[in-house]
């Protein structure tokens, strides 16, 4: 049996169970970034379910050709019907961390994909794609994070232990607390040049350049 998490049991409701936790927050915390990627011409795209993200983007920069990586051949078929121009899209059901590096990649996103890794995961991935791409490489990551702040960070752990244990149960998802992709970014000589939060820094989204 596989260990990987089948997300394809969420696929349907994804949005709408998005929706019901936190508003638009998760989308606005994705796209805030948009404006910035519009020199972009070759996108890595690593889980981002239903493809809002990824349609937004697409809308935005006309010139951008795009590889969709997901396990879940649901969340893919739905992407494929959000993005809609089939000549700039292409889409693999696969591991993340067993595809191909596609050739002249200037543009990674995880969007609240890093966070069902586990750290040595993590590590793997970003070394493996950093050696495949070329300084002037952005990476724009988006997760949930622990704030510092005592009553903000307590109900921030209650909440993400809960999307924990709400996943495992609904995918599989045996992961259990966020990894640090900002420590495995600085190893392979990634550099954030923009952060932006929400909800006092639950949400947070980041632009790393490879230099």
């Amino acid at each position: 049996m596989s260990d990987e998490p089948n997300f394809d049991r969420v696929a349907r409701v994804y949005r709408w169970a998005e929706y019901a936790s936190l508003g638009p927050l998760l989308q606005r915390t994705r796209t805030h970034f948009l404006s910035q990627l519009a020199d972009r011409r070759n996108a890595l795209v690593l889980g981002d379910g239903d493809g809002r993200f990824l349609a937004r983007l697409m809308r935005v920069n006309p010139e951008l050709c795009a590889t969709a990586v997901d396990t879940s051949a649901e969340m893919l078929r739905r992407l494929r019907r959000r993005c809609g121009d089939k000549t700039r899209l292409r889409t693999l059901q696969a591991s993340a961390l067993e595809v191909e590096v596609p050739r002249g990649v200037d543009l990674v996103v995880t969007h609240f994909f890093l966070d069902c890794l586990p750290q040595v995961d993590v590590e793997a991935l970003v070394q493996r794609i950093a050696a495949k791409t070329e300084p002037g490489t952005l990476w724009l990551l988006s997760d949930f994070a622990v704030p510092e702040r005592a009553v903000v960070g307590w109900l921030s752990r209650l909440y993400i232990r809960a999307l924990y244990l709400a996943f495992g149960v609904l995918t599989g998802l045996r992961v259990r607390s966020l990894p640090d992709p900002q420590s495995a970014l600085r190893r392979a000589a990634f550099t954030c040049i923009a952060r932006h939060e929400k909800l006092r820094g639950l949400l947070y989204t980041e632009i790393w350049q490879q230099q």
